[in-house]
Order: structure tokens, then C-alpha cells, then sequence
């Protein structure tokens, strides 16, 4: 008989996650290693969000046609600015703003819609924890 675990998603979150739902690590950002978010500040949520390809600032102002990236699903919400250690946000691109690393300028790591001023959303897939 063979054993299968359950597990009800591929990724295991569990040590990223801590009992109260926010981050129990440091979030850094993936090229530089600056810290995004201090542990205890941002909720683990699930919402589909489309982010364009990791790039350099100035590539993210454009809105030349479609642009190549990812929908992804798993994020760390914070809902206010000045909870974030070092995040830049490039200018409007619609009603959207993406959240960048501010020391290297790589992004998007995140995304933040202008209609809610109290949502910013971090891609896990997008950072790196420690």
C-alpha cells in the first residue's frame, strides 16, 4: 500500500508563515538582498494578480502592447506604505502602481491598485525570506 501525504498545495508555507497569518521571516528583495519587510508585518493572502517580467524601472513606465509576466496567486499584503523597510513604486501605468526594490530597481516585486490606498500586495515568488 503506498502512502500518499495530503497536502492541499504544492508549496508548504508553513515556515513562512506564522500562527497569526503574517510573515515570520525577513522578505528580501531577490537581486540585492535589501530587506522589503520586517517579519510580523504583512498577511499571507491568495489573489490573482498579473505582474509584468522582473525588469529594470525604466522598463516598467512603458505600456507599449502586451507585456510578458506572470499571474500569480500568493502574496504578502500590507496595508499601509510605511510598513516597508525599502520598496520604490513606479509611476501610474493605468490604475496601477508596482511596488520595485529601491536599492536595485528590479520589479515588480509587487502591485498596488489606486482605487484602495490600503492594499499592497508582495509576490512571495517574486522575494526572497530569511
Amino acid at each position: 500500500m503506498e502512502i500518499v501525504p495530503h497536502s492541499d498545495d504544492s508549496t508548504d508555507r508553513s515556515d513562512l508563515v506564522d500562527v497569526d497569518g503574517k510573515n515570520s521571516k525577513f522578505v528580501l528583495c531577490q537581486r540585492c538582498d535589501a530587506k522589503v519587510l520586517r517579519p510580523g508585518i504583512a498577511v499571507f493572502t491568495e489573489k490573482e494578480l498579473f505582474l509584468p517580467s522582473m525588469k529594470k524601472k525604466s522598463s516598467l513606465n512603458t505600456s507599449e502592447g502586451s507585456l510578458d509576466g506572470d499571474t500569480l496567486m500568493t502574496h504578502w499584503l500590507v496595508t499601509d506604505i510605511f510598513d516597508f523597510e525599502n520598496v520604490g513604486i513606479t509611476k501610474d501605468v493605468g490604475r496601477i502602481k508596482y511596488l520595485i526594490c529601491a536599492d536595485c530597481e528590479i520589479g515588480p516585486i509587487g502591485w498596488h491598485c489606486l482605487d484602495d490606498n490600503t492594499k499592497f500586495y508582495v509576490a512571495l515568488e517574486r522575494v526572497n525570506h530569511a
